[in-house]
């Protein structure tokens, strides 16, 4: 399936030189979102993840979608701030601003091999968030996936795992 048919893309969204992309017409068709949660867990099942780990707010939607697909737990990278008792925190950039993710202590048991799951590469922050949260919580972060890397923004090189991707489009269009 050609999944750029189903991406919406905004020029100068949300700040004059980025360009938006939005995955709203992929996850409200039922068969495109369907054969995107397909394909991304047939890319990540080699990296045998006990736990998949999606960012807030998108990487809820994949994330979650693919630990169902996988047979897998998930757990929810919230924005700070949102979760009680003892989290495990790190702060990223992002392309338009800065932002810090969190997940409870208790998240997974320490060992346990971690899939980091977003919609989008871009600069890599978010995943390099996710990352330092998983090894501090005493996981092992395996790879990252991804339905669109943004190619001109090398994201993949600041993460320093295996980076998986359905999709790969210009950052400009």
């Amino acid at each position: 399936m050609d999944y750029r048919n189903y991406i919406g893309v905004y020029p100068d969204f949300p700040k004059k030189g980025i360009s938006f992309k939005d995955i709203s017409p992929l996850v409200a068709n039922k068969e495109a979102f369907a054969s995107a949660i397909k394909d991304l867990a047939k890319l990540g099942e080699k990296y045998r993840p006990d736990y998949i780990i999606g960012a807030e707010s998108r990487g809820f939607i994949f994330g979650s979608a693919l630990a169902l697909e996988m047979g897998v737990g998930f757990i929810m990278g919230r924005k700070a701030g949102k979760l009680p008792g003892k989290t495990y925190s790190a702060s990223y950039e992002l392309e338009y601003g800065t932002a810090t993710l969190e997940i409870p202590s208790n998240a997974f048991p320490e060992g346990s091999r971690v899939l980091l799951v977003d919609d989008l590469m871009a600069t890599g922050g978010t995943f390099v968030a996710l990352k330092q949260i998983v090894e501090k919580a005493g996981g092992i972060p395996v790879a990252t996936l991804t339905l669109i890397n943004l190619e001109e923004l090398h994201g993949e090189k600041a993460v320093g795992l295996p980076c998986e991707c359905l999709l790969t489009l210009s950052d400009s269009h």
